[in-house]
């Protein structure tokens, strides 16, 4: 059978092209694992947590006994203490017997399960297994935060703790390490409540240590995968060159890399305008995957949707970021950014506050356009005239520029000047949107968002335009900006960039002008 790219589930290196984590598994087990740390792999959705964890037990059972369980679906554990002691060692026992370790210690752990003291009986029981096993024990467990809102999983915790606190002092035998993963960070339950619950500050987890290690992809992680790949089809891509355009999409983020390569591959690959492989392995092809990864449903997206419904004030955040510039210093004690990089959707840049990914900044773009755009009166103005902006296939960026200038003038030249200025970059958006809808891409430079600056990127059928939006400050602030976006041009080796600058002075001049640097051109509208 050959390999496959795989999003759902967890990844075999014998039948999916996966990226080379062997780095990041020998670094869990020599700084936690034989340091005998307990702690918690809390990341994001689909961040590839569960296929660390096999490759870790994969790494681990020549040395140590490994059970490795899930709290996925298993609700009914959590109903009490004895269900929870029943449950764990219903789970656990299939695990050993797959395993072949001594009869007598299965039938130890078999034993009918006291109603009285549950959870004491199941000590006893750990207590035995790990002191009379021929091999040390690391006990694996995965999505460990379905139920850590739930007072029988706090005194689950509590057990494993006092456990691991007398084995320190040699009063006891327990788990070697104890490995938890899941989306919350159990150390800070109150994250996990239901709104009109009442709050669990005090984790019985404060044994655990920090766990660090990186499980983002690099450019140079990609490249593994794509070698890989190479070795299979020969598509002459280059290797380098892919990893790094993916990188920039993705930021590492694991699901999204390998979604990226599973449509590129599986669903771009032989059509029309990729009819062969080695078509789809190209800057065209990747910026197609990340159009299609974005416009199909995507239990991820579906996901980042509800957790924003839910918690409004951390989606308020992310909009000002988003439309108005606006910096927030990164605090993760801070709850709600806490919650923003729980969720993976923010991370630290430079000390503030930033979207996690490109292609997460430009669904969230696209989810909260799509909110406005019904209401906006601008956006009314362009699906009739929307043929013209294309044509022979390819984008009329100045045609655009002009008629935004007509049309806003038009509708916001007496408007309220403060609600304009903060609103400004949603209004050009929300003209420019349907516009490119579903055969071009865009995103926002995030190195140049400001308050006062913001240069859009469009990739339209493998064409790059390059617009500056900017707030006026004076003719000479004016000039500097030209000179930035000039010096950007040559960034992106494009002949011709487009400016719109807001100019919010009393006596202000609007109007467009082309201008002309080193042989590089800029089509200025100023409104």
């Amino acid at each position: 059978m050959s390999k496959r790219f795989n999003t759902a589930g967890v990844c075999i290196p014998e039948q999916n092209y996966m990226v080379d984590i062997h780095e990041k598994i020998n670094q869990i087990i020599s700084d936690y694992i034989e340091e005998g740390k307990y702690f918690i792999i809390n990341r994001a959705r689909q961040y590839g947590k569960t296929t660390i964890l096999y490759q870790l037990e994969q790494c681990l059972k020549e040395k140590y006994l490994v059970v490795r369980i899930s709290f996925e679906a298993a609700d009914e554990m959590f109903v009490s203490l004895y269900t929870l002691a029943l449950g764990l060692i219903r789970k656990i026992n299939r695990v050993l017997k797959a395993q072949e370790i001594e009869h007598f210690l299965l039938e130890e752990w078999n034993q009918p399960i006291s109603e009285q003291f549950p959870l004491d009986d199941l000590g006893e029981r750990i207590t035995n297994l790990c002191r009379n096993s021929s091999k040390e024990i690391i006990l694996i467990i995965d999505e460990v935060d379905k139920s850590s809102d739930n007072q029988v999983f706090l005194s689950f915790l509590g057990l494993l703790r006092n456990k691991y606190l007398e084995h320190l002092q040699k009063a006891d035998d327990t788990f070697k390490s104890v490995v938890l993963a899941g989306v919350y960070d159990i150390k800070n339950l109150k994250l996990k409540l239901h709104p009109g619950e009442e709050s669990k500050y005090n984790s019985p987890w404060n044994i655990a240590v920090d766990f660090t290690v990186d499980l983002a992809f690099s450019s140079k992680d990609i490249a593994t995968m794509l070698k890989e790949y190479e070795k299979d089809f020969h598509t002459e891509m280059d290797i380098s060159y892919i990893s790094n355009l993916i990188y920039e999409y993705t930021s590492g983020y694991p699901y999204l890399v390998s979604r990226i390569c599973q449509l590129s591959d599986e669903r771009l690959a032989g059509t029309e305008h990729f009819p062969k492989k080695r078509d789809v392995w190209t800057k065209k092809g990747i910026i197609a995957a990340e159009l299609l990864l974005r416009k199909q449903p995507d239990t991820l997206f579906d996901d980042m949707v509800k957790q924003l419904m839910e918690y409004p004030k951390l989606k308020k955040i992310i909009q000002d970021i988003l439309f108005c510039g606006t910096t927030y210093p990164f605090e993760r004690d801070n709850h709600l950014i806490n919650l923003g990089v729980t969720f993976g959707f923010v991370k630290e840049a430079h000390g503030t506050v930033a979207i996690a990914n490109r292609i997460f900044e430009t669904k969230l773009y696209d989810l909260f356009l799509s909110e406005m755009i019904m209401d906006d009166v601008l956006h009314q103005a362009v699906p009739t005239e929307h043929s013209q902006f294309v044509v022979n296939g390819m984008l009329q960026m100045k045609l655009i520029m002009k008629n935004f200038y007509r049309h806003y003038t038009e509708i916001y030249g007496n408007s309220d000047l403060k609600f304009v200025e903060k609103q400004g970059r949603k209004i050009f958006l929300l003209y420019l949107k349907p516009i490119i809808n579903g055969s071009g891409n865009y995103y926002v430079e995030a190195q140049t968002r400001d308050a006062k600056r913001t240069d859009i990127i469009i990739d339209y059928h493998g064409r790059q335009f390059i617009i500056e939006l900017k707030i006026w400050h004076g003719n000479e602030y004016n000039q500097r900006g030209e000179q930035q976006l000039f010096e950007y041009l040559n960034h992106y080796g494009v002949d011709e960039g487009y400016l719109l600058s807001f100019n919010f002075n009393k006596n202000k001049k609007t109007g467009m002008q082309d201008i002309t640097y080193n042989g590089k051109r800029i089509f200025e509208v100023i409104v």
